[in-house]
Order: structure tokens, then sequence, then C-alpha cells
């Protein structure tokens, strides 16, 4: 079940002038989280903004004993809540209910897991990375973002042993282009029998874009797929989204329960 609760902050670091990453005291909350659920968040106590937002479970704290005792949540200014987030204090108090949502199937080795993330996409990865590089599995990181100052935790990601493939839009880092370039290059060239599992997470045309380039290749993938949400629990059904049944007949699902992880391939991404 859900758990609501008032959360304190306890830390707000600005990583640019628009991203920030912020610890809320939730314990019953992180000790729950699975790699790809997510939390819904009233950023303010006044009616406006009157809704939560969702936002991806980023990081489990824990001390020195292992105890979860918070978690964080990666956020980027572009509207009421997320401005408020930004601006948030120690001390102060956000409703956070949680974990909400299906979460990221795991692999076991001998299958590779390619993580393949865009802008504030990288959120659901850095949880999913423990688990994975946990379990032994050989994990790659394929990350884009329009400049470098938007490209965040790399050494976090290097530190668990994770293989970092860049791109930037403007070229200031890695590759200049779209992430999806080398995913397709390294896809072309990667053995037809070795085990592969890719995650996705990210702006809908990136995801798309990566659904049609593991399809291409006859590759699984689990995408994230971010919706406006109102409730988080089914409710408002503002987070439908296409999918494909079994026998290819399309049908509606409330992303917040069937997902938000995904099969790519069951997404009607046109």
């Amino acid at each position: 079940m859900p758990i609501d609760v008032s959360a304190e902050v306890i830390a707000n670091h600005s990583l640019s002038a628009d991203y920030n990453v912020i610890a809320l005291a939730a314990p019953a909350i992180a000790a729950e989280a699975a790699p790809g659920q997510f939390v819904m968040i009233k950023a303010g106590s006044a009616h406006d903004p009157l809704l939560r937002r969702p936002f991806s479970v980023f990081e489990v704290l824990r001390d020195a004993s292992g105890t979860a005792t918070a978690l964080t949540i990666l956020s980027k200014r572009i509207g009421a809540s997320t401005a408020l987030l930004y601006d948030a204090h120690p001390g102060q108090h956000i409703a956070c209910l949680g974990p909400l949502g299906r979460p990221f199937t795991l692999v076991d080795p001998p299958v590779d897991a390619w993580m393949v993330a865009g802008g504030v996409g990288l959120a659901p990865f850095a949880t999913l990375a423990q688990s994975l590089r946990a379990r032994g599995v050989r994990t790659t990181l394929f990350y884009g973002a329009r400049r470098s100052t938007e490209l965040f935790y790399l050494n976090v990601f290097e530190q668990l042993g994770v293989e970092l493939v860049l791109t930037t839009e403007d070229g200031s880092l890695g590759e200049a282009g779209r992430i999806v370039a080398p995913l397709d290059r390294r896809l072309a060239s990667w053995s037809p029998s070795a085990g592969l599992m890719i995650y996705a997470c990210g702006p809908e045309g990136m995801l798309a874009a990566t659904a049609r380039t593991a399809m291409k290749h006859n590759r699984p993938c689990q995408v994230s797929v971010e919706r406006v949400m109102a409730c988080g629990l089914g409710g408002c059904y503002s987070c439908v989204i296409r999918m494909r049944a079994d026998d290819g007949a399309f049908h509606h699902v409330r992303s917040c329960l069937a997902g938000p992880v995904l099969a790519a391939d069951q997404i009607a991404w046109d």
C-alpha cells in the first residue's frame, strides 16, 4: 500500500540554474521503493498548485547500518510545483505519497543492461544501476542532454562500474547529437546471441526513437513513460496511454497503475 507522509526536507542541492536534487525524510517510502517507482509530491501547502506531481525516486539514502532513511528526487524547474521544489529549504515539510507504479524488471548475468536517459529521465536509473550492479550485471548508461552542464551524477555511475556513453546536442561533452545514434550503432555491432535488456526514460520523442531502434534490432526494451498525473492512484485517468494487446487490438491503460514501466513494443507511438 502507498504511504502518505509529510516529509521533512533534509537537503536541497542545486545542480544548475534549473535542476536540483531534494532529499526528503520519508524512510517508510524509501524502504519499500523499487527501481522505476515514483512518488506524488505536493510542493506547497497552499491551494496553488492544487494537485500533486509525479517524480521518480532518484536515490534511497541509508545510514551506516544500511537502513533506509530518506529518498531524493531529481527535478527541473519548469512550472509552479518544480519552482517551489527548487526553492525548498531544509526543515520545510512536503507531502509525499508512494511508492507508486510498476517498477523495472531486473535481469541477471550473462544478460547485459543498457540504460538510455534523456534529461531528467536519468532519475530512475540511479537505483536501477545499483540494483543491477549488485546482481553482477554489466551495465551501460547512454545519457544525452542539450549541453554538458545538464549531464549530472556521472561520477556516481562511474563509481558503480557503469560504462558511460554521452551525447550533447551542442557537442560540449561526448558525441554531438542525440543519444539514440550511438545506441543504434552499438546495437548493430552487438552479437545476436548476446543477451541484452534496454531500459529507457526521458522525453517521449526520445522514448519513441529508442523503442523503434530496439525493435529494429529485435531487442527487448522497458520504457518508463512520463505522463501528467493528478493522483497517481488510477482515479483521475489523466495519464492514459495507448497500448497493443496480445491479440493486436489497441486499448488504453493508466500508466500510473500499469506503468510507469511498460514494454516498449506494446505502446502505440504514432
